[in-house]
């Protein structure tokens, strides 16, 4: 029944004929990540990358009606130049867009979903959702982090977005049984900073070290995704008393105009972007292409292990 609404590009399809190495990829960055043309650019770089290193990449989205697995250029430049008149799509949404043929661009949770609809298991992202500062007062706790208590996928980022509140993100992920993984770090990066005060669980040095790991949690049936944080590149990390200075006035602003839900994220980077000049948006970027990179590498480890 879900073929009635899953819909492949024809390199994805052929990939999982194959049995060939598939990273997911989300469209949330590409309408409402960054500005026009520079989010095409980045997303269309982003597949570069995927099949750079072995692996072919399956960008997700909802498009009249369908739950789209792998995007053309032409549809990606739709996304891009429609940007945020896109509706952002979240796991609780799918079904509403899909009934109503309602395009939407993917968030994480409701990429992991699709991908896993799909039979993808590795998906690469900048960052995840969390638990929002203030949490205990407003509740405002991502999907993200419940669907990656639900669903057998791997999601890499540079950590949590640090407009969060890291250490809840951890507790929360602590409580659900999430494993988080840090790819060369002890630590949960921060997103645009490499370091935090905060650790993972478990640290591993290799793609082929990981994939052993997801194919053993696999193979046993344990239920619920895995966080791998991979940092952001250490030329590209922005300085941690900058970056929390500027986190804090867009926080500071947000609150001041009343913006709440699931817009506090699009504003905060937009804010935090216009503070820095810039200097977040390469941040961004840089990591994003990063967690292609190992996301690629790591399809390709774990597609070796399950022939």
């Amino acid at each position: 029944m879900k073929e009635t609404y899953l819909e492949y590009s024809s390199e994805v399809k052929n990939a999982i004929e194959n049995g060939l190495p598939l990273v997911a990829l989300e469209s949330t960055i590409i309408s409402h990540g960054m500005p026009y043309p520079e989010n095409v650019k980045t997303a269309l770089h982003c597949q570069q990358i995927v099949r750079e290193h072995g692996a072919i990449p399956a960008t997700i989205a909802i498009l009249n009606g369908k739950l789209k697995v792998g995007l053309s250029d032409e549809e990606i430049d739709f996304l891009g130049k429609e940007g945020v008149k896109i509706q952002k799509t979240s796991r609780r949404d799918i079904a509403y867009n899909v009934s109503n043929k309602i395009n939407g661009a993917t968030t994480v949770s409701a990429t992991m979903y699709i991908a896993s609809l799909a039979g993808i298991r590795i998906f690469a992202t900048g960052g995840i959702g969390g638990v929002h500062r203030g949490a205990e007062l407003t509740m405002d706790i991502s999907a993200d982090l419940e669907e990656l208590a639900m669903t057998d996928v791997a999601v890499i980022s540079a950590g949590a977005k640090s407009i969060l509140d890291l250490g809840l993100t951890l507790e929360y992920l602590e409580t659900k049984g999430i494993p988080v993984i840090g790819y060369n770090t002890e630590v949960l990066p921060a997103f645009y900073c490499a370091e935090s005060d905060f650790k993972v669980n478990f640290r591993m040095d290799t793609p082929e070290i990981i994939a052993h790991f997801l194919k053993t949690k696999y193979d046993l049936r344990l239920k619920g995704g895995v966080l791998i944080a991979n940092p952001i590149p250490h030329e590209f990390s922005m300085d941690k008393i900058l970056i929390d200075k500027a986190i804090e006035e867009a926080i500071e602003e947000m609150n001041t105009l009343g913006i709440k839900g699931k817009e506090t994220t699009p504003y905060l980077l937009q804010k935090i972007a216009s503070i820095t000049k810039g200097k977040s948006l390469e941040s961004n970027i840089s990591l994003v292409y990063n967690n292609c990179k190992l996301g690629a590498q790591l399809s390709a480890e774990l597609t070796k292990l399950s022939k």
